[in-house]
């Protein structure tokens, strides 16, 4: 295939921008000189991923990359096959193909004894049980092989990192019915071992951590996480353990009486399971969803009530103060929450709103009803910060359904009513205070939108960052909170069912790390925008778009989470943020949709099934004021064998689990402890797995997992992210605000968030930046590996960690690429910093903004999140600032303080052989 402009780009002619062309941008740039990596741009057209690359510096030649036509993308030979998942990474279990370090014809390494047919659903022949296909005559079964693979002679390749987990393996006939969803998809609760150790001393040997990560909701609306509903309020719990019926039940005396798979009790069956009130006729017990899903919601009957369901109640606390007013906080905030009273959940229309203004004063709002015809918006100063009063209570928490149009005017004419004040002050300690006692007897939400350090009244900040503290042994006394109220007012709001979130603008320091505890404690969440300014249009759009998705999603109410687990299981140590009411239960005032919850296991007795099930379940009062509970169960099969562990482990479940670990012991006893706990642990496994499992014999090499392959990029992504890495130049809201995400982002955005996502746009296949005619979903180039050795000169990447992207503009980038995507044909003309893509009339152009949106879609991912990244345009010859901060996400490079992804191999390769 030849490229159109292979000439002297002046002499080519201008392209048809309604056909379809392929550009030649690479072949109009410069001719290559060593050191360039031929793996820059992936091989295979046909939605393959990239071969591994060889890494530099490990011995080998530099090669040369080979000039090519069509943007720099080396040409498949006709009739080649695409290079593709299975052939070059196959799935852990199945046969892979010939690849160094991997057996090819690898045997059997964990066969678990002893697991017979189970005969489930004998002697109920009146039931008429669906019964799965006949079990093979075998008295063993299967569990995940263990492939050994070679760290150093075969390098990561970061499609390693979207394998999906091992797969359950369970014996046949487990589930009481064959459905295909009666074990828990990985989307809403992993185990980073999926298959269990039978003891202690076994999980202590093998090095690997036991802990459930979970996710209890895929989406931030219910439309978009369809779960099956049990309404007829029959609900089937054990009387000893009071675990929900489920899949892994079994059923006894002719069907009149269940055993707990937790605690194997013997439950009468509730008489109403089998019968229909509402139509007054049977129904068939082997199609209720309870017995088929692993993942159901129950409406909750009165007995799980404590007191009548409570309405949703948002109260909004408005800094209104000279730095709010002067970057526009007031004016945007008030606008969006005007432009989305429709979107916020009002289906039982209870849902009430408030409003509190606060600078050095308090202001209160009362807002009239749209009947009162007469009624007036009054609004009401109270000065005194350290006993702040409530006036007139009964009239400052409106219905959203009574008072809409009130409220909107209310909200449009609020920046006016401040627009020319001057006050420094943020009383936000004695707002926080005025608004608990507003909303206490109810619950709800208080929503903090705040542009300054709180300095005056109550639980007021000092100013105390000092850059002399960054990157030195003292820096920890910047992340720990300055005031004790952050945690103990927490503590209370969480008793009387308040949860706090904060929105945080300043441009000046406004420490983060004590404001954070709020949220922490109470199931709420930090969203921080530093240096926002509403005159700079994406400032103002992307925190509009945020706050309006989260004014509109769906949330639960009073919720508690508790995980019950087969007898011999104990859940020790959890992580994330609640308030840990007693040892084994959480709460949530408020649950949100776009967290994820870290649970160790322990192993408190031997275990003697061949399997194990963990329950979580999270009791709730939805917006619309149901009472639900959603059961999550999780089957497991159980092994006595070390190979069996590793070979099952899951390498993003893990790496979640030290993350959360790594953040607490960031909080608690410094940074450098926290990378040194990361760097021990990954060094850790990989002794174990060379003693254990590997024969001691290393070679020249490091074993580990074929499964396991990621772990060692992913911690290093880990040690240098902006909330762990060794840095003088970190301020330190922008680490306490990194440590927020890390331990909240649910597992893909957390993946991402450690080690980002790299695309090479230039060189893109053709199938790229379209929708796929089966699926109809846009696709995505192949990934790169984060490394500057995978960037050329002339080329056009996206960098996207998820929380904000950056296109890299190369600095030999040929003027077409340019007028392709930006309309102009002179680089120094190409906007840097936040900006977006100028919609042009080309092929070329409409594809790049495709892969930048879809991209930053997290529905694809399986999540919830309201966050809109940023796109930073970057060139490579253009501002040093913005540059070092893109190259800080190439997580493979050497950095300042950091070493590169071979130097840290090197190094965990000598703590192995030492």
């Amino acid at each position: 295939m030849s490229a159109p402009y292979e000439q002297d780009p002046s002499q080519a002619p201008h392209p048809d921008h309604h056909k379809k062309k392929k550009r030649g941008y690479a072949t109009q740039a410069f001719e290559f000189g060593t050191g360039a990596n031929s793996g820059a741009t992936p091989q295979g057209y046909g939605g393959g991923y990239p071969q591994p690359q060889q890494p530099m510096g490990m011995g080998q030649e530099p090669q040369q990359f080979q000039q090519q036509p069509m943007y720099g993308v080396p040409q498949q030979s006709p009739g080649a096959a695409p290079v593709g998942y299975q052939a070059e990474y196959p799935y852990p279990g199945q046969a892979p193909a010939s690849t160094p370090g991997m057996p090819a014809d690898p045997g059997v390494a964990g066969i678990t004894s002893g697991m017979g047919g189970m005969q489930i659903g004998a002697g109920q022949p009146q039931l008429q049980q669906p019964v799965p296909q006949p079990m093979p005559q075998q008295p063993r079964i299967t569990l995940n092989q263990l492939h050994t693979t070679d760290l150093i002679q075969q390098p990561f390749n970061v499609v390693e990192l979207e394998m999906p987990p091992p797969p359950l393996v369970l014996p046949p006939n487990t589930s009481v019915t064959p459905s295909p969803d009666a074990n828990c998809p990985p989307k809403y609760v992993r185990s980073t071992l999926n298959a269990v150790p039978t003891t202690h001393s076994l999980v202590k040997k093998s090095k690997l951590p036991f802990a459930l990560v979970i996710q209890p909701y895929g989406a931030l609306h219910d439309d978009e996480d369809p779960i099956p509903l049990v309404q007829d309020q029959v609900i089937a719990r054990c009387r000893r353990c009071r675990s929900y019926i489920n899949p892994y039940v079994s059923f006894m005396d002719q069907g009149h009486r269940w055993r707990c798979n937790m605690c194997n009790l013997a439950n009468d069956v509730p008489q109403a399971f089998d019968w229909d009130a509402a139509a007054q006729k049977h129904v068939d017990r082997w199609a209720r969803p309870e017995l088929n899903h692993a993942v159901v919601e129950f409406v909750a009957p009165q007995e799980y009530m404590v007191r009548p369901p409570q309405p949703l109640v948002y109260l909004f606390l408005f800094d209104v103060s000279y730095a709010s007013i002067a970057s526009g906080l007031l004016a945007t905030s008030a606008r969006t929450i005007a432009d989305s009273l429709n979107r916020i959940p009002n289906a039982d229309r209870r849902t009430r709103l408030g409003f509190i203004a606060f600078d050095s004063s308090l202001y209160y709002f009362s807002i009239p009803k749209d009947s009162d015809e007469h009624g007036e918006t009054s609004m009401l100063v109270v000065s005194d910060l350290d006993e702040p009063f409530l006036p007139v209570p009964q009239d400052l928490l409106v219905p959203l359904s009574e008072c809409t149009n009130n409220l909107e005017k209310f909200l449009t004419g609020l920046p006016d009513m401040f627009k020319n004040n001057q006050n420094n002050g943020s009383c936000l300690g004695s707002a926080l205070r005025a608004g608990h006692k507003l909303i206490s007897p109810l619950g709800g939400k208080i929503t903090v939108l705040s542009a300054s350090l709180p300095n005056i009244g109550h639980a007021k900040l000092d100013m105390r960052e000092d850059k002399k503290l960054l990157g030195t042994s003292k820096e920890n006394s910047l992340l720990q909170t300055a005031s004790s109220f952050y945690k103990s007012f927490a503590v209370e709001c969480s008793k009387s069912q308040v949860s706090i979130d904060m929105f945080l603008f300043s441009s000046q320091y406004q420490d983060v790390a004590s404001l954070s505890n709020l949220p922490r404690y109470t199931g709420g969440q930090t969203w921080f925008y530093p240096a926002w300014n509403a005159g700079r249009s994406e400032d103002a759009m992307k925190f509009a778009a945020e706050f309006s998705e989260y004014l509109s999603s769906e949330i639960g109410l009073e919720a508690v989470l508790r995980v019950r687990a087969t007898t011999g299981l104990r859940m020790s140590t959890f992580y994330g943020n609640f308030f840990n009411r007693s040892s084994d239960l959480c709460a949530f005032p408020a649950f949100p949709r776009d967290q994820v919850y870290v649970v160790e296991v322990a192993i408190d007795e031997n275990l003697t099934k061949n399997l194990v099930c963990m329950q979580t379940a999270v009791l709730h009062t939805t917006c619309n004021g149901e009472r639900r509970i959603r059961v999550m169960t999780v089957a497991l099969p159980t092994t006595t064998n070390l190979a069996d562990l590793y070979a099952s482990a899951d390498q993003c479940a893990i790496t979640t689990y030290y993350t959360h670990k790594a953040v607490e012991k960031a909080l608690g006893g410094g940074l450098d402890a926290a990378r040194d706990m990361l760097s021990a642990k990954i060094g850790e496994l990989l002794v174990t797995f060379r003693k254990e499992l590997a024969g001691g014999s290393m070679g020249g090499g490091l074993q580990f997992p074929y499964n396991l392959r990621g772990m060692t990029a992913l911690f290093l992504g880990l040690i240098k992210n902006v909330g762990l890495r060794k840095s003088a130049q970190i301020p330190s809201d922008i680490r306490s605000a990194a440590l927020c995400l890390l331990s909240t982002l649910p597992v893909p955005l957390l993946m991402q968030y450690i080690y980002p996502r790299m695309y090479s746009l230039h060189g893109m296949p053709d199938t790229a930046g379209v929708p796929d005619p089966e699926t109809g979903h846009v696709v995505l180039p192949p990934p790169l590996n984060l490394s500057s050795e995978q960037l050329v000169s002339f080329g056009l990447y996206l960098i996207d960690d998820g929380q904000n992207q950056f296109l890299w503009v190369g600095r030999d980038a040929v003027p077409q690429l340019l007028l392709d995507v930006f309309g102009v044909e002179d680089r120094t003309q190409v906007r840097i910093g936040k900006g977006n893509i100028p919609e042009l009339d080309n092929d070329f152009n409409e594809r790049v903004r495709s892969v930048i949106s879809k991209s930053k879609d997290h529905r694809a991912k399986g999540v919830g999140s309201i966050v809109v990244p940023h796109l930073y345009i970057v060139r490579e010859d253009g501002e040093p600032q913005l540059k070092l901060w893109a190259q800080s996400l190439l997580v493979e490079d050497h950095a300042e303080m950091s070493m590169s992804f071979q130097q840290w191999l090197g190094t965990l390769r000598e703590k192995v052989v030492q």
